[in-house]
């Protein structure tokens, strides 16, 4: 059985202010430094055999407070980025209501494609998925810990289970480190074991 661990970043003032970050570098700051801190020992004793991060700092710096207590290597992953928001990076969503009206509509209601130079979830989905697919065939049998962004994160698992997207709009938000846990094995292939996982506190 492999085990793919598929964890969100600390908390980030982009976060805290509802401004959209997409593949923007914003950093943690103290909140999501001391959330990384509390989930790490929990992450820790599942005993991972490889850690793999986004390049963007806020997912490389939450895997790193892993990495510390697991004495493992954190190997950095550019495809495992947030959604690219296109025109959308960097403004507060109020701004980007006014801004944007049509699109944002459509964003809210769930148009995978709405346009504004956003890239659209069936390519997301394939490119965290690819991702995460290619971890898990190098550590068969093995427990892999991803850090990533919330967005990635549903769709790269929504990819590795074949949901449609209004199965996957069903699905709640991942918090601030906290996880989705996806397993394998030649049976029943991916499944779903756990989601929004975390520290509680």
């Amino acid at each position: 059985m492999t085990r793919l661990i598929i964890w969100r970043h600390g908390n980030t003032d982009w976060n805290a202010a509802s401004r959209v970050q997409g593949q923007s570098d914003a950093p943690l700051n103290d909140l999501g430094r001391e959330q990384a801190r509390a989930a790490a020992p929990l992450l820790a004793a599942m005993r991972p055999d490889a850690i793999v991060a986004s390049d963007l700092s806020r997912a490389a710096d939450t895997a790193a407070a892993l990495a510390a207590l697991a004495g493992l290597p954190v190997r950095s992953d550019a495809r495992l980025r947030e959604r690219h928001f296109g025109r959308w990076q960097g403004l507060l969503l109020t701004e980007i209501a006014e801004r944007f009206p049509d699109e944002y509509a459509r964003w809210r209601a769930g148009d995978p494609d709405p346009g504004a130079g956003i890239e659209p979830l069936d390519e997301l989905g394939k490119r965290i998925g690819t991702a995460l697919q290619e971890v898990a065939d190098e550590v068969p049998g093995g427990t892999i810990v991803i850090a990533t962004h919330g967005g990635a994160a549903r769709q790269g698992c929504g990819h590795l289970l074949g949901w449609e997207h209004a199965v996957l709009r069903t699905i709640g938000s991942l918090s601030n480190c906290h996880w989705t846990e996806l397993r394998h094995d030649a049976e029943r292939g991916w499944h779903l074991r756990a989601h929004n996982v975390g520290p509680t506190g």
